[in-house]
């Protein structure tokens, strides 16, 4: 393994190891900038809205972002890596956990 592959892997293992969005927050404002902060939230925004079925313009208008830059997003999130996808399903499926009600089945 190249030196760089290994120092990004030891990125995502730090990462991995976060608990809670504040140790998350304490992290990345002393790994990135705040704008970097904010681009890659920005990103994360825009793929949230698509995958919502927004259309550009509404994203445009909400984050301020280039129709270049939300079709960059578009094609990543069809095509990309499945990055977004996942976290997206992820997301999803911890909402509807945490919000659907239990349900018990009742005897007939």
């Amino acid at each position: 393994m190249t030196t760089t592959v290994q120092t990004e892997q030891d990125l995502w293992k730090a990462i991995l190891t976060l608990k809670t969005p504040a140790e998350a927050g304490k992290f990345f404002s002393d790994l990135l900038t705040k704008d970097e902060i904010t681009d890659i939230a920005k990103r994360w925004q825009v793929a949230r809205m698509l995958s919502a079925g927004d259309s550009y313009q509404t994203i445009q208008k909400e984050t301020a972002l280039s129709s270049r830059t939300i079709a960059r997003i578009s094609s990543w999130l069809k095509e990309g890596k499945g990055g977004y996808q996942l976290m997206l399903t992820r997301i999803n499926d911890s909402h509807h956990s945490v919000l659907a009600p239990h349900r018990r089945k009742t005897a007939s």
